[in-house]
């Protein structure tokens, strides 16, 4: 089960993902020991995935870049980000659609 904490007073919500470069597509893959798995084509190089995976989540919750973080994991493919300005109930909606 996707692990999902949600700070009502901080507008933010903070989950796991693990993210697999190089793939074919950008896309959700479903969910994998507590995480969301997303595959990525941009390549694990130079901080390359991680733009991409801010990108890819800011659009598909239609949210700003700026409210897209990564907590820690920067460096590891299992990675906790924030983002502010959504719901928990978005998160699974999110998931529920493209798992």
């Amino acid at each position: 089960m996707l692990e999902i904490i949600e700070n009502i007073a901080a507008g933010t919500v903070i989950f796991a993902v693990r993210v697999q470069p190089r793939a074919s597509k950008d896309e959700i893959a479903g969910e994998i020991a507590g995480a969301l798995k997303i595959r990525l084509q941009a390549p694990a190089l130079e901080g390359r995935a991680n733009e991409a995976l801010i990108e890819f989540l800011a659009e598909l919750l239609k949210t700003p870049k700026a409210a897209v973080r990564i907590l820690n994991g920067e460096r590891s493919r299992i990675k906790r980000v924030e983002i502010r300005g959504i719901t928990k109930q978005q998160i699974e909606r999110l998931f529920m659609q493209d798992a």
